[in-house]
Parts: C-alpha cells; sequence; structure tokens
C-alpha cells in the first residue's frame, strides 16, 4: 500500500525534472506514483514486469529508476544485479514491502542507491527522489553552457547574450538533450526516445515541428554555424564551437 495524499499537487520548492521509469506489477500502485510524479511534472514510463523493465532500461536512458522488489518473471533484485552488470550508474530507489534489515542489506548491496519499504508516502518518494536528483547534479554541471546559450535546467531557464528565450516543454527538453551531449550525432528516432515519453508515440514531424520552432528561438547571425545542425544521412547534432 501507498500512503495516499489528500491532492496531487507538485511540491512548492525548486525541484529538478527527471525521466523516470516505474518497474510495478500492481496497476493501481503503477498509476498512483505515476500520476503524482507527472505532477509534479516529470516524464513517466511504466514496466509491468521484471523483463520488460530490463528490456527499458537497456534500450532506453532514465535520470532515476523506482524498481519494485517482487515482479513476475524476473525479480527486482535480479534486474538490478543484470542492470548494474552492464556498467550502468543510474540511481535506482528500491519500492517494497521486504523491511527485514537483511533485506535492506541485500539491496543496497546489490547496487540499490536507496530502499522504501511499503507502505510509503508519496511526499516522502518525492523527497528521495530529489536527493537523487540533487546527488546526481552535483556530479553533472546543473548550468549547461555553450557559445552564447546558457541552460538551467532546474530553473527551465536559457538565455542567449544574457537574454531570456521563452521554450515550450518540449522545446526545452530537445535543447538540454542535444546541450548534454555537444557534438555527437543521433537519429531523429534516438532523439525522440529520450526525450519524449515512449508512451505518447511522437511522430516524426511532430519531432521535425519542434526542433524547427526550437532553431528558429536560438536563432543565431548569418556569419556563425547553426547551433543544432542537420548531418545529411545521419541526423542531427548540436555544434558547440
Amino acid at each position: 500500500m501507498i500512503d495516499r495524499p489528500n491532492c496531487l499537487l507538485a511540491s512548492e520548492e525548486e525541484y529538478l525534472v527527471a525521466k523516470i521509469l516505474v518497474v510495478e506489477d500492481d496497476t493501481n500502485t503503477a498509476e498512483m506514483v505515476s500520476t503524482w510524479l507527472q505532477s509534479e511534472r516529470h516524464v513517466v514510463e511504466v514496466a509491468r514486469n521484471g523483463t520488460d523493465g530490463l528490456e527499458h532500461l537497456l534500450m532506453i536512458e532514465y535520470d532515476i529508476i523506482l524498481l519494485d522488489w517482487d515482479l513476475p518473471g524476473m525479480s527486482g533484485y535480479e534486474v538490478l544485479k543484470h542492470f548494474r552488470a552492464t556498467g550502468h550508474t543510474t540511481p535506482v530507489i528500491m519500492l517494497t514491502a521486504k523491511a527485514k534489515d537483511e533485506d535492506k542489506e541485500d539491496g543496497l548491496d546489490g547496487g540499490a542507491d536507496d530502499y522504501l519499504t511499503k507502505p510509503y508516502s508519496l511526499k516522502e518518494l518525492s523527497a528521495r527522489i530529489r536527493a537523487q536528483l540533487r546527488r546526481q547534479s552535483r556530479q553533472v554541471s546543473n548550468q549547461l553552457e555553450f557559445r552564447e546559450i546558457v541552460l538551467i535546467p532546474d530553473q527551465l531557464r536559457v538565455t542567449r547574450e544574457g537574454k531570456e528565450i521563452v521554450l515550450l516543454p518540449k522545446e526545452f527538453s530537445l535543447l538540454e538533450f542535444f546541450m548534454r551531449n555537444p557534438d555527437r550525432v543521433f537519429s531523429a528516432e534516438a532523439v525522440m526516445i529520450r526525450v519524449w515519453s515512449s508512451e505518447t508515440e511522437p511522430s516524426t514531424d511532430a519531432f521535425r515541428s519542434t526542433l524547427k520552432r526550437l532553431r528558429q528561438k536560438l536563432e543565431v547571425s548569418k556569419n556563425q554555424s547553426a547551433l543544432i545542425e542537420t548531418v545529411h544521412g545521419a541526423g542531427y547534432r548540436f555544434n558547440s564551437k
């Protein structure tokens, strides 16, 4: 069980926005957690069993993983061990009814970054997520800056030569993705997997429309190279020079 708050409202304090995978076989729990986290502006995807969860983790990059221990097919502990064995370091919060000290010890020794026992409150879950994101932000600079563009993720702010640029949420996410991966070429499909939730099934037209608007808002002078370049036959890249 989960302690449901009186209303699903995002916290008023400042927090980082993340792409989160919830691996949970209980439909009601998964829906409740997903709805709560989406109210806090996170992008949330759900896997219903261990096998699907591991498949998601090996194909898509997430910022936080919420992993139930007792899952059909492959347990959360097995998913965690396989995931860590591949060298992935994404923070994992185990969610489980196993409250014994030895169970917690097994989970943390197996590679979990945190351990939350059921029943838990959604507010506490949010606090645990924020703690992991803050820890990550100390390892990865929270401010991204290339050429005249400055992007501050936790403030959802973008400036060009000190002047504010107003971006729609998908435009902001798209720019953040490119700025975190400068000078690397990505196909449209690879970008959509990372920036859009896989459950929304974005179209290539939606991606190109978002990219076109973003490019217009980030316009550079004619004697400068484009910020987001099209690499013909390969995809797109953010030009950091």
